[in-house]
């Protein structure tokens, strides 16, 4: 498939979730085959670009993040990732003035809309799809991710929680932009009401609002507005790992099953993807 980009220059300036801080950003159509790239304009020019790899992934535990030679960092990339995924957007220069990616709403619906409205690019280079072609497996305690072979690009998590209100969910999409835009991207991402003082203490979730994430008490959730979907909950998850698996920055084709995973079994994943995927080219 040819590798794209965005059609035109994008701007978008929101709050980041944990500094509480005016993030803009710009999203800049390239002509080259570049991969993704986050420029830190607030930082030291020739030090401040970080690339969008695996190898560049770090401190996973509510988030995922990166950060080059220079300790430049880019922090909760996640939500922007899975819109670049489903538009198939393999090459763009992301000019951001702060270390983390705007909140928007909690979700990835705002990138959604833009990258919707202003279209994609095709480029003059091409990229191999990661095929799935066998079962593979990572499990670590009870939390499991399995990719199996599928014409297309498919999705089945389950969420398990020890909690009064929250406790299980499990939906299967098959994706496409269209259903993404409906049924994904607008679900927002979430927290327990207990976490709260403990986020707050180590500097994390500053820029937590009602507006821009689900708390959830014992008996329901402290919105006012309600859910957007019944299992908005699972469907985020569905959100997260389509933006962690992208770091791969390879359309995928084939089935994920994840049951309790989250960013760091997400990106381990995706690193074993990569290695059986370049070992099989080897073997032809």
């Amino acid at each position: 498939m040819r590798r794209k980009t965005v059609a035109k220059e994008i701007t978008y300036e929101g709050i980041g979730l944990h500094k509480g801080e005016l993030i803009k950003i710009k999203l800049i159509p390239v002509t080259e085959k570049t991969g993704i790239i986050f420029k830190r304009v607030d930082l030291k020019e020739g030090e401040n670009e970080v690339i969008m790899n695996l190898e560049n992934t770090f401190d996973l535990t509510r988030g995922t993040n990166l950060k080059n030679k220079y300790d430049a960092k880019i922090h909760t990339i996640e939500h922007f990732l899975s819109t670049l995924a489903i538009f198939e957007i393999t090459d763009l220069m992301v000019e951001i003035d702060g270390n983390e990616l705007p909140i928007g709403d909690g979700s990835a619906k705002i990138f959604g809309e833009l990258i919707r409205d202003t279209g994609t690019c095709d480029l003059n280079f091409y990229i191999e799809e990661l095929v799935i072609t066998e079962p593979i497996y990572l499990t670590k305690g009870d939390k499991h991710i399995v990719a199996l072979p599928y014409d297309g690009f498919k999705i089945t998590y389950t969420i398990k929680f020890d909690h009064t209100f929250l406790k299980t969910q499990m939906l299967e999409i098959d994706l496409n932009k269209v259903n993404y835009l409906e049924e994904i991207a607008p679900a927002r991402t979430f927290g327990f009401d207990y976490e709260i003082e403990y986020l707050r203490k180590n500097n994390l979730a500053l820029g937590g609002t009602l507006d821009n994430a689900i708390v959830i008490n014992k008996d329901g959730i402290n919105n006012p507005s309600g859910l957007r979907f019944e299992d908005e909950f699972v469907r985020h998850k569905i959100l997260d790992i389509i933006g962690d698996l992208k770091v791969i920055n390879r359309p995928i084709k084939g089935h994920i099953i994840a049951i309790k995973a989250g960013h760091a079994l997400d990106i381990e994943f995706a690193k074993l993807l990569t290695k059986q995927h370049f070992s099989k080219k080897k073997d032809k």
